[in-house]
Protein backbone atom coordinates (compact mmCIF):
# COMPACT_ATOMS: atom_id res chain seq x y z
CA UNK A 1 0.00 0.00 0.00
CA UNK A 2 1.30 3.24 -0.86
CA UNK A 3 2.26 5.66 2.23
CA UNK A 4 0.66 9.05 2.70
CA UNK A 5 3.01 11.63 2.80
CA UNK A 6 3.08 15.83 1.93
CA UNK A 7 3.80 16.23 -1.30
CA UNK A 8 3.50 18.99 -3.58
CA UNK A 9 2.63 18.46 -7.29
CA UNK A 10 4.27 20.35 -10.83
CA UNK A 11 3.88 21.25 -13.77
CA UNK A 12 6.29 18.16 -14.83
CA UNK A 13 4.54 15.72 -13.24
CA UNK A 14 0.88 17.11 -14.43
CA UNK A 15 2.50 16.62 -18.09
CA UNK A 16 3.74 12.95 -17.26
CA UNK A 17 -0.37 12.65 -15.99
CA UNK A 18 -2.17 14.05 -18.75
CA UNK A 19 0.46 11.84 -21.23
CA UNK A 20 -0.30 8.61 -20.15
CA UNK A 21 -4.11 9.66 -19.88
CA UNK A 22 -4.05 10.39 -23.44
CA UNK A 23 -2.18 7.36 -24.86
CA UNK A 24 -2.86 4.82 -21.81
CA UNK A 25 0.31 2.96 -22.23
CA UNK A 26 4.05 4.05 -21.50
CA UNK A 27 5.35 3.64 -24.73
CA UNK A 28 3.00 5.81 -25.93
CA UNK A 29 3.32 8.42 -23.11
CA UNK A 30 6.94 8.35 -23.70
CA UNK A 31 6.72 9.31 -27.45
CA UNK A 32 4.60 12.26 -26.33
CA UNK A 33 6.94 13.55 -23.81
CA UNK A 34 10.05 12.49 -25.89
CA UNK A 35 11.91 9.62 -22.78
CA UNK A 36 11.41 6.00 -23.25
CA UNK A 37 9.07 4.17 -21.33
CA UNK A 38 11.00 3.41 -18.04
CA UNK A 39 11.39 7.15 -17.45
CA UNK A 40 7.65 7.13 -17.74
CA UNK A 41 6.91 3.96 -15.58
CA UNK A 42 9.62 5.83 -13.05
CA UNK A 43 8.04 8.85 -13.07
CA UNK A 44 4.60 7.70 -12.15
CA UNK A 45 5.54 5.50 -9.44
CA UNK A 46 7.39 8.86 -7.61
CA UNK A 47 4.16 10.97 -8.34
CA UNK A 48 2.17 7.82 -6.74
CA UNK A 49 4.56 7.64 -4.02
CA UNK A 50 4.68 11.46 -3.52
CA UNK A 51 0.57 11.20 -3.47
CA UNK A 52 -0.35 8.07 -1.16
CA UNK A 53 -2.66 6.94 -3.44
CA UNK A 54 -2.66 5.60 -7.38
CA UNK A 55 -3.62 7.34 -10.34
CA UNK A 56 -3.95 4.10 -12.36
CA UNK A 57 -5.35 1.09 -12.96
CA UNK A 58 -2.86 -1.50 -14.88
CA UNK A 59 -4.12 -3.98 -17.26
CA UNK A 60 -3.29 -5.98 -20.00
CA UNK A 61 -4.97 -3.39 -22.49
CA UNK A 62 -3.04 -0.38 -20.59
CA UNK A 63 -3.37 2.09 -18.17
CA UNK A 64 -6.40 3.36 -17.09
CA UNK A 65 -7.19 6.30 -15.33
CA UNK A 66 -8.75 6.99 -12.29
CA UNK A 67 -11.36 10.06 -11.16
CA UNK A 68 -8.28 11.99 -9.80
CA UNK A 69 -6.07 11.03 -12.92
CA UNK A 70 -8.74 12.35 -14.52
CA UNK A 71 -8.94 15.50 -12.83
CA UNK A 72 -5.56 16.27 -12.71
CA UNK A 73 -5.55 15.66 -16.83
CA UNK A 74 -7.94 18.60 -17.05
CA UNK A 75 -5.36 20.67 -15.27
CA UNK A 76 -3.04 19.61 -17.06
CA UNK A 77 -4.66 20.63 -20.36
CA UNK A 78 -5.61 24.18 -19.19
CA UNK A 79 -1.65 24.44 -18.38
CA UNK A 80 -1.13 23.50 -21.82
CA UNK A 81 -3.49 25.92 -23.51
CA UNK A 82 -2.18 28.70 -21.03
CA UNK A 83 1.34 27.96 -22.85
CA UNK A 84 0.38 27.58 -26.01
CA UNK A 85 -1.27 31.18 -26.09
CA UNK A 86 1.55 32.79 -23.96
CA UNK A 87 3.94 31.50 -26.63
CA UNK A 88 1.40 32.79 -29.38
CA UNK A 89 1.70 36.64 -28.02
CA UNK A 90 5.27 36.41 -28.24
CA UNK A 91 6.07 36.41 -31.90
CA UNK A 92 8.12 38.82 -33.06
CA UNK A 93 5.70 40.32 -35.11
CA UNK A 94 1.75 40.85 -33.69
CA UNK A 95 0.29 39.70 -37.02
CA UNK A 96 2.38 36.75 -37.40
CA UNK A 97 0.96 33.66 -36.48
CA UNK A 98 3.20 30.85 -36.97
CA UNK A 99 3.44 26.59 -35.28
CA UNK A 100 1.76 23.62 -36.73
CA UNK A 101 -1.96 22.74 -36.74
CA UNK A 102 -3.06 19.30 -37.13
CA UNK A 103 -6.01 18.00 -39.22
CA UNK A 104 -7.63 15.21 -39.22
CA UNK A 105 -10.34 14.01 -41.70
CA UNK A 106 -10.21 11.10 -44.88
CA UNK A 107 -8.84 11.04 -47.90
CA UNK A 108 -11.28 11.98 -49.96
CA UNK A 109 -12.00 15.26 -48.05
CA UNK A 110 -8.76 16.13 -47.96
CA UNK A 111 -8.49 16.52 -51.98
CA UNK A 112 -12.15 17.37 -52.49
CA UNK A 113 -12.20 20.03 -50.00
CA UNK A 114 -9.85 20.38 -47.16
CA UNK A 115 -6.66 20.98 -49.75
CA UNK A 116 -8.24 23.26 -52.16
CA UNK A 117 -9.20 25.89 -49.06
CA UNK A 118 -6.04 25.52 -47.15
CA UNK A 119 -4.16 26.90 -50.26
CA UNK A 120 -5.04 30.30 -50.08
CA UNK A 121 -3.62 30.04 -46.34
CA UNK A 122 0.05 30.06 -48.10
CA UNK A 123 0.17 34.05 -48.77
CA UNK A 124 -2.12 35.07 -45.55
CA UNK A 125 0.25 33.18 -42.91
CA UNK A 126 3.53 31.90 -44.65
CA UNK A 127 4.80 30.23 -41.24
CA UNK A 128 2.23 28.24 -40.40
CA UNK A 129 2.19 24.55 -41.38
CA UNK A 130 0.14 21.38 -41.38
CA UNK A 131 0.14 18.00 -40.22
CA UNK A 132 -2.57 16.51 -42.40
CA UNK A 133 -3.73 12.78 -40.80
CA UNK A 134 -5.88 10.52 -43.30
CA UNK A 135 -8.07 7.80 -42.24
CA UNK A 136 -11.91 6.55 -41.80
CA UNK A 137 -10.86 6.23 -37.85
CA UNK A 138 -11.54 9.88 -36.20
CA UNK A 139 -8.41 10.90 -34.51
CA UNK A 140 -8.78 12.18 -30.72
CA UNK A 141 -9.64 15.98 -30.63
CA UNK A 142 -10.08 15.42 -26.75
CA UNK A 143 -6.70 14.02 -26.53
CA UNK A 144 -4.74 16.48 -28.97
CA UNK A 145 -3.63 14.00 -31.54
CA UNK A 146 -4.96 16.53 -33.75
CA UNK A 147 -6.37 20.30 -33.53
CA UNK A 148 -9.30 20.06 -36.33
CA UNK A 149 -11.16 17.35 -37.49
CA UNK A 150 -12.95 17.88 -40.99
CA UNK A 151 -15.42 14.73 -41.11
CA UNK A 152 -19.37 13.62 -42.42
CA UNK A 153 -21.63 13.24 -39.68
CA UNK A 154 -25.08 13.87 -38.78
CA UNK A 155 -24.08 13.66 -35.11
CA UNK A 156 -20.97 15.56 -34.40
CA UNK A 157 -19.42 15.41 -30.61
CA UNK A 158 -21.53 17.68 -28.11
CA UNK A 159 -18.25 18.40 -26.62
CA UNK A 160 -16.56 19.74 -29.34
CA UNK A 161 -16.82 23.41 -30.92
CA UNK A 162 -18.59 22.78 -34.21
CA UNK A 163 -19.35 24.18 -37.29
CA UNK A 164 -21.54 22.58 -40.34
CA UNK A 165 -20.23 23.31 -43.98
CA UNK A 166 -23.41 22.12 -45.26
CA UNK A 167 -24.90 18.77 -47.14
CA UNK A 168 -22.66 15.95 -48.78
CA UNK A 169 -24.94 14.93 -51.84
CA UNK A 170 -23.92 11.71 -53.69
CA UNK A 171 -24.70 10.07 -56.71
CA UNK A 172 -24.06 7.14 -59.10
CA UNK A 173 -21.30 7.25 -61.56
CA UNK A 174 -19.95 5.56 -64.33
CA UNK A 175 -16.95 5.96 -66.48
CA UNK A 176 -17.46 9.04 -69.84
CA UNK A 177 -14.91 7.28 -72.04
CA UNK A 178 -15.66 4.03 -74.05
CA UNK A 179 -19.40 2.34 -73.46
CA UNK A 180 -21.04 4.02 -71.45
CA UNK A 181 -23.03 2.35 -68.38
CA UNK A 182 -26.37 3.27 -68.40
CA UNK A 183 -28.90 2.97 -65.94
CA UNK A 184 -30.85 0.64 -67.65
CA UNK A 185 -27.91 -1.65 -67.56
CA UNK A 186 -27.18 -0.63 -63.95
CA UNK A 187 -31.04 -2.02 -63.16
CA UNK A 188 -30.45 -5.08 -65.25
CA UNK A 189 -26.89 -6.65 -63.04
CA UNK A 190 -25.36 -6.32 -66.58
CA UNK A 191 -21.71 -3.65 -64.79
CA UNK A 192 -19.63 -4.35 -62.37
CA UNK A 193 -19.84 -2.36 -58.96
CA UNK A 194 -17.06 -0.41 -57.38
CA UNK A 195 -17.38 -0.16 -53.80
CA UNK A 196 -15.90 0.43 -49.91
CA UNK A 197 -14.51 -2.33 -48.22
CA UNK A 198 -15.29 -3.38 -44.51
CA UNK A 199 -13.55 -0.23 -43.74
CA UNK A 200 -16.55 1.77 -44.30
CA UNK A 201 -18.85 -1.14 -43.42
CA UNK A 202 -22.13 1.86 -42.32
CA UNK A 203 -21.23 4.22 -44.83
CA UNK A 204 -24.63 5.61 -46.58
CA UNK A 205 -23.38 4.16 -50.17
CA UNK A 206 -23.42 0.67 -48.71
CA UNK A 207 -26.38 0.71 -47.19
CA UNK A 208 -27.99 2.31 -49.98
CA UNK A 209 -26.64 -0.14 -52.77
CA UNK A 210 -27.93 -3.05 -50.75
CA UNK A 211 -31.42 -1.68 -49.98
CA UNK A 212 -31.90 -1.26 -53.94
CA UNK A 213 -29.77 -3.93 -55.40
CA UNK A 214 -29.85 -6.75 -52.54
CA UNK A 215 -28.31 -9.14 -54.94
CA UNK A 216 -24.94 -7.08 -56.01
CA UNK A 217 -21.74 -8.06 -55.17
CA UNK A 218 -19.68 -5.68 -56.13
CA UNK A 219 -16.64 -7.02 -57.92
CA UNK A 220 -14.52 -4.61 -56.63
CA UNK A 221 -13.62 -3.24 -53.18
CA UNK A 222 -11.72 -1.12 -51.87
CA UNK A 223 -10.20 1.66 -48.62
CA UNK A 224 -12.01 4.54 -49.87
CA UNK A 225 -14.10 6.93 -51.42
CA UNK A 226 -11.56 8.34 -53.54
CA UNK A 227 -10.49 4.90 -54.72
CA UNK A 228 -13.94 4.43 -55.81
CA UNK A 229 -14.18 7.36 -57.88
CA UNK A 230 -10.70 6.55 -59.15
CA UNK A 231 -11.47 2.92 -60.24
CA UNK A 232 -14.83 4.34 -62.15
CA UNK A 233 -12.58 6.83 -63.84
CA UNK A 234 -10.84 4.05 -65.34
CA UNK A 235 -13.62 2.42 -66.73
CA UNK A 236 -13.76 -0.62 -64.41
CA UNK A 237 -17.48 -0.20 -63.62
CA UNK A 238 -20.10 2.07 -61.73
CA UNK A 239 -20.11 3.29 -58.17
CA UNK A 240 -21.35 6.36 -55.40
CA UNK A 241 -19.09 8.86 -54.80
CA UNK A 242 -19.84 12.54 -53.82
CA UNK A 243 -20.66 15.50 -56.29
CA UNK A 244 -18.00 17.62 -54.16
CA UNK A 245 -15.59 14.90 -55.75
CA UNK A 246 -17.01 14.45 -59.31
CA UNK A 247 -18.54 16.98 -60.68
CA UNK A 248 -16.29 19.01 -63.29
CA UNK A 249 -14.42 16.22 -64.21
CA UNK A 250 -14.64 14.90 -67.81
CA UNK A 251 -13.95 11.24 -67.33
CA UNK A 252 -17.09 10.31 -64.94
CA UNK A 253 -20.55 10.94 -65.86
CA UNK A 254 -23.71 11.14 -63.11
CA UNK A 255 -26.21 8.71 -63.83
CA UNK A 256 -28.65 9.61 -61.15
CA UNK A 257 -30.02 12.29 -59.36
CA UNK A 258 -28.50 13.02 -56.10
CA UNK A 259 -29.19 10.31 -53.43
CA UNK A 260 -31.45 11.92 -50.91
CA UNK A 261 -30.58 8.52 -48.72
CA UNK A 262 -27.62 8.85 -48.84
CA UNK A 263 -27.20 12.57 -47.90
CA UNK A 264 -25.02 13.45 -44.46
CA UNK A 265 -23.13 16.61 -43.37
CA UNK A 266 -19.95 18.01 -43.66
CA UNK A 267 -18.61 19.15 -40.38
CA UNK A 268 -15.88 21.30 -39.19
CA UNK A 269 -15.07 20.63 -35.49
CA UNK A 270 -12.04 21.36 -32.79
CA UNK A 271 -11.88 21.11 -28.93
CA UNK A 272 -13.18 24.50 -26.97
CA UNK A 273 -9.61 24.78 -25.39
CA UNK A 274 -7.55 24.96 -28.87
CA UNK A 275 -10.14 26.95 -31.13
CA UNK A 276 -9.08 29.91 -29.05
CA UNK A 277 -5.00 29.39 -29.78
CA UNK A 278 -3.91 31.89 -32.65
CA UNK A 279 -2.69 29.29 -35.25
CA UNK A 280 -5.74 26.87 -34.55
CA UNK A 281 -8.58 29.96 -34.55
CA UNK A 282 -6.76 31.57 -37.86
CA UNK A 283 -7.13 27.57 -39.51
CA UNK A 284 -10.53 27.38 -38.02
CA UNK A 285 -11.99 30.51 -39.60
CA UNK A 286 -9.93 30.23 -42.83
CA UNK A 287 -11.89 27.13 -43.39
CA UNK A 288 -15.05 27.76 -42.14
CA UNK A 289 -15.18 30.63 -44.95
CA UNK A 290 -14.07 29.06 -47.69
CA UNK A 291 -14.88 25.06 -47.66
CA UNK A 292 -17.66 24.84 -49.93
CA UNK A 293 -20.08 22.09 -51.01
CA UNK A 294 -21.81 22.12 -54.56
Amino acid sequence: MIAATQYTITPNDLEVTLALVRSGTLASAGERLGVDASTVFRALQRIERGLGRPLFERSRSGYLPNELATELAAHAEQMEATLEAARSTIDAAPSRISGAVRITTTDTILHGVVAPALHGLREAHPHLNFELHTGNELASLTRRDADIAVRATKRPPQHLVGKSVGPIRVALYATRRGTLHGLARVEAGQVDWIAPDDALPDHPSVIWRKRHFPKVTPRYRVHSILSVLELIALGMGVGIVPLFLAEGRKDVVRLTDPLDECETELWLLTHPESRHLRRVGAVYSHLAQTMRMP
